[in-house]
């Protein structure tokens, strides 16, 4: 397989929904607690990689063997129009589910059973999300799995492996405890929603524009049960929600005022909204959910970059 057929098959483009969360959980934890741990750093970006490459794999193979439409298949899938080989497409999703296994084992056993049952459960959802008997991606629950798993598990298991006080899980005399911080997990909720919302605007987007052919391929998801007026509003409206999240954010501590910065991006995202709302078209006007994702999060990153290396060099 070529490298670029590859990369076609795992929809590189689309690894921001899942590494952005990843940055901000790691500076928010370097402001917030003051700590960062180099080696479960990068663990964690191995592992979340190469998952997340590996269900988008999952994904695209199984469209491909479960789609009766020959023209799909042949054009638009890219096992097709590479004329690739399903067994070798299986053998390399096997090897990217090895590889973020491998590096997810390997953190979870250098920072306890916390990241364990988190990663795992993740694992499981990303796994049922496109595969199972009732896949969650022929559901209407997308975009709620999509913008809660990576935009408030990915932040909290980046802060957590730099904090495991943040929630203690043990086992003695055989009693199992649970302590946990609940400020401070409230707050990291709080900071993670224009992730979560924006993660989850680029699921519905997707939906909306494939609204029809879903239809066709026995796919009842979000927008078909809320209808499309409906759809729209919401993704204008999760949008407002995710920059309104910023003021409470500051106004509680949590993120420093240079945050609110932010908010100078609200006017790209809305020229961006608006053009979806007039048209929604998977070939055009799909990629401004991507767009305005990016923009949230770097107008996010930066204003705690900042923030975070201040802290660290004093």
């Amino acid at each position: 397989m070529k490298w670029g057929v590859f990369l076609e098959l795992v929809e590189i483009r689309t690894k921001a929904a899942s590494q952005f969360p990843l940055a901000f959980g790691l500076l928010y934890s370097l402001h917030r607690f003051g700590s960062f741990e180099p080696l479960n750093s990068l663990l964690m970006f191995l592992s979340l990689l190469l998952f997340d490459m590996a269900t988008t794999g999952v994904n695209n193979y199984l469209d491909y063997v479960k789609s009766g439409d020959e023209e799909y298949r042949r054009r638009d899938n890219v096992i097709g129009a590479a004329s690739l080989s399903p067994a070798g497409v299986r053998r390399v999703i096997g090897l990217l589910l090895i590889g973020a296994s491998g590096f997810g084992i390997l953190l979870a056993w250098r920072t306890g059973p916390v990241v364990l049952i988190a990663g795992t459960v993740s694992f499981g959802a990303g796994i049922l999300y496109t595969a199972g008997p009732v896949p969650l991606s022929r559901l209407p629950l997308g975009e709620i799995f999509s913008g809660f798993f990576m935009g408030f598990v990915i932040p909290f298991l980046a802060v957590y492996i730099g904090n495991p006080d943040l929630v203690r899980l043990s086992l003695e005399g055989g009693i199992l405890t649970l302590r946990l911080l609940p400020a401070e997990l409230a707050g990291l909720f709080l900071v993670s929603l224009p992730f979560m919302l924006a993660i989850s605007n680029i699921m519905l987007a997707n939906n909306i524009c494939d609204l029809e052919q879903d239809i066709r391929h026995d796919r009842y998801l979000l927008p078909y049960f809320i209808g499309l007026p409906r759809a729209l509003a919401h993704f204008r409206r999760s949008y407002h929600l995710a920059y309104l999240s910023l003021i409470p954010s500051v106004l509680l501590g949590f993120l420093p005022p240079l945050s609110l910065i932010a908010l100078v991006s609200v006017f790209p995202v809305n020229r961006n909204t608006g053009k979806f709302l007039a048209r929604q078209e998977k070939g055009s006007t799909f990629v401004l959910a991507v767009r305005n994702l990016v923009l949230i999060s770097v107008s996010s990153l930066l204003p705690l970059a900042v923030s975070a290396g201040r802290g660290f060099l004093r």
